[in-house]
This record gives C-alpha cells, structure tokens and sequence, in this order.
C-alpha cells in the first residue's frame, strides 16, 4: 500500500511574492521571480502545509488530498 500524497499548486496569478510561504515551509514552497511555486510535486500530509495555505496574503495556495479533494486553504 502506497502512503497517502498530497499535491500543492501556488497560482502565479494570485501571488504577491510575499515570501511567507517559502519562509515557513523552504522544502515546499520556492520563490521564482515576484511569486511564489511549490518546489515538490507531491508531499506527504502535513498540518504545517495547510497552516501555510491559511495563512498565505494572497490566497494562491491550494492543498489538495490524494483523491484531488481540496483541502487547503481551510475556510
């Protein structure tokens, strides 16, 4: 049995480049230019993830669950 991935998408459209995001998470997120992207394709799950996606100025960060579901940001 595989273990259970999540994917993270940044919209570049949205991004302001805050830099928050790579700040707290440098393994997932990487500035590239004025945005921000995620820096791996799949990931295991992780609070700290999705604390990220609530927390992000711009709202650009989707989390979604191996099922495609999204999951972040948490309304």
């Amino acid at each position: 049995m595989t273990a259970p991935t999540w994917t993270v998408h940044v919209d570049s459209g949205l991004c302001m480049g805050s830099g928050i995001c790579a700040g707290a998470k440098p393994g997932v997120f990487r500035l590239d230019g004025p945005a921000a992207e995620a820096a791996v394709d799949q990931l295991a799950p992780d609070e700290a993830v999705l604390d990220v996606a609530d927390m992000c100025p711009a709202g650009a960060i989707t989390v979604h669950d191996a099922e495609g579901t999204e999951i972040g940001p948490r309304p």
